[in-house]
């Protein structure tokens, strides 16, 4: 269920070029920008279009501080570039990670990275100098969430430096696809499972409540966050939101117009 997301995909081949026009503009405003809360900037496309590697190159040249999400060890091919960034306090890295479990992995993400190459992405990120996260999402009640503990431990062996969490959220169809998801795959937890979220969520299936649609709320919810926050100190990993370095915006600069990369 739920394959038009990840199959139906449009790709815009000048994003770059658009992207350095808007840098080049007077008056431009720098702040970081986030590739990956909407889409994953490395699904296999990537490996044809290379869009996320130009837009990446882009930044290079500007000098412009950028922060990635991705569930995908594809985004070891932009090392080069990514610790050239890393280098200038201009990049930060999370790869998404749900579960440990190869079998559960296939059935919730069967055409993304193994678990075992996301841990591997993670330390050859954190090899080359490169500020590497994790983020464990979603957690979902019932299936995954008795990994917290060795999720973050293997992160951290991996190398991350933090580590962030979010519990399933089920907006709109995202709803009737998981039900159908968990009825096919977990039939006998379904229950359980569709239970907890909703004493997660003040008795619905989705509450969109800022500061809570991340995280929860209600006992449970806060005993997830408790454990997340106990293991990860005792690692030593930071939470992103609170304890991460802010990325380097001073350094910002349009190149020279022989220098500029997509404009010519």
């Amino acid at each position: 269920p739920g394959l038009d997301f990840e199959s139906k995909l449009f790709a815009k081949p000048n994003a770059a070029q658009l992207l350095e026009k808007e840098l080049a503009k007077p008056g431009y405003e720098v702040a970081p920008i986030a590739m990956g809360t909407n889409t994953d900037p490395y699904q296999p496309i990537e490996q044809r279009y290379r869009i996320t590697r130009s837009i990446l190159e882009v930044l290079s040249a500007y000098n412009h501080p950028v922060t990635i999400l991705t569930k995908s060890a594809r985004i070891v091919r932009d090392i080069d570039i990514l610790s050239s960034l890393a280098e200038r306090n201009l990049v930060r890295v999370a790869l998404s990670i749900t579960t440990l479990d190869a079998k559960l992995a296939r059935a919730l993400e069967p055409r993304a990275s193994t678990p075992a190459r996301r841990i591997e992405a993670i330390k050859l990120l954190s090899d080359a100098g490169i500020p590497v996260g994790a983020m464990i999402a979603p957690i979902i009640p019932a299936l995954n969430d008795m990994e917290i503990e060795k999720l973050l431990t293997g992160v951290s062996y991996a190398g991350a430096r933090d580590a962030n969490f979010v519990i399933l959220r089920l907006p709109l169809e995202i709803r009737d696809i998981f039900v159908e998801w968990l009825n096919e795959h977990a039939p006998d937890k379904a229950s359980r499972v569709m239970s907890l979220i909703r004493q997660m969520r003040g008795g619905k299936d989705y509450d969109s409540k800022w500061g809570e649609r991340q995280a929860g709320a209600g006992p449970y919810a806060w005993q997830i966050a408790r454990r997340f926050e106990i293991q990860s100190k005792k690692l030593g990993l930071g939470y992103r939101s609170r304890d991460g370095v802010a990325l380097d915006c001073s350094q910002f600069r349009v190149p020279g117009r022989g220098k500029q990369l997509a404009l010519l």
